[in-house]
């Protein structure tokens, strides 16, 4: 998968061996690695024209905090955020620890450079009444009536399951277990087990039924309308239909779902760590976030249970 588009003379070895330990070891997905990618071309673009040619093992080695600062300040000038020069100063570290790892070079001026940052992003959950909503009337804004159904499965199994929708449109039709738990691969192919509610499965069964497409059960659960398996646009466009038409707040997006299932876990008395194996969050700080939800939304919703048995 590397891009060799752009060569960087002796560099390009050091680049394309920390490229290949992110997707054989790390099993970064292919959108983090496209961005890395993207972050290190352009690293190393700045780097050739600041040093005038591109850059050898040895100016890598002797680079200067005023070197690493330059970059930032080039990335700000380029018009990149807070958050976009963060992670770009994340890959520049995660490259330069690979290559020490491996006992290639050391730089230690990069320990010296303090990263922009970022004010944290709560979480934005629906309301109670929104996430009800947004399963009952989902299908009145499909084309055809098993489009509907579709649509109201993965929306469940979003806010049912509290599953990511790349999660939920990877599924098989026999990952679909004849018990009540559902064994999710996410991010990193880390495995870990969801209840499957009993109105999840209704509304997977109800779709099935009316599926008009074959669904082999070694093919992909979910398919759009020429039987190839849905995109996750399909869900994000049905969801926007269903924003406009419900007049739910812009926030309302399918991964809104997701912190939907956490946030209302939480405040009906949830276990944290339950929640974050749940999420299958790699961190509990990750998790902790939904602690951090405005207040009144915790106390509108403090007696409520988990209404992911709608019906």
């Amino acid at each position: 998968m590397t891009d060799n588009s752009t060569d960087f003379s002796l560099s390009q070895p050091l680049i394309d061996g920390w490229l290949d330990y992110l997707l054989t070891e790390k099993r970064v997905s292919r959108h983090t690695y496209a961005a890395y990618q993207r972050d290190i071309n352009g690293f190393f673009s700045f780097l050739t024209e600041h040093f005038g040619q591109p850059p050898t093992t040895t100016d890598l080695t002797n680079m200067r905090p005023a070197d690493f600062r330059a970059f930032l300040a080039r990335r700000r000038r380029d018009g990149l955020g807070a958050a976009s020069v963060a992670r770009t100063m994340s890959t520049v570290r995660s490259f330069f620890n690979f290559l020490r790892r491996n006992d290639i070079l050391r730089n230690e001026a990069i320990n010296a450079i303090s990263s922009p940052k970022i004010p944290r992003r709560l979480p934005r959950p629906l309301a109670e009444t929104a996430a009800r909503r947004t399963l009952a009337q989902a299908a009145g804004f499909a084309r055809e009536p098993w489009i509907g159904d579709r649509d109201i499965a993965v929306l469940s199994l979003l806010y049912g399951c509290g599953l990511r929708i790349s999660e939920a449109l990877n599924l098989n039709r026999n990952d679909l277990p004849d018990g009540d738990m559902l064994r999710i691969l996410g991010k990193r192919n880390k495995e870990r087990l969801v209840p499957l509610l009993p109105v999840v499965r209704a509304a997977i069964e109800t779709y099935i039924d009316s599926c008009p497409h074959e669904l082999p059960m070694a093919g992909p659960l979910f398919i759009g309308v020429q039987g190839r398996r849905l995109n996750a646009r399909m869900i994000q466009l049905a969801m926007e239909k269903i924003r406009a038409g419900l007049g739910l707040p812009p926030s309302a997006t399918p991964h809104a779902l997701r912190h939907s299932f956490a946030t209302h876990l939480l405040t009906a008395g949830g276990d944290l760590r339950t929640i974050q194996e749940l999420l299958g969050h790699s961190s509990l700080a990750t998790t902790q976030h939904y602690t951090d939800v405005d207040t009144a939304y915790l106390m509108e919703v403090y007696n409520n249970s988990h209404p992911g048995a709608v019906g």
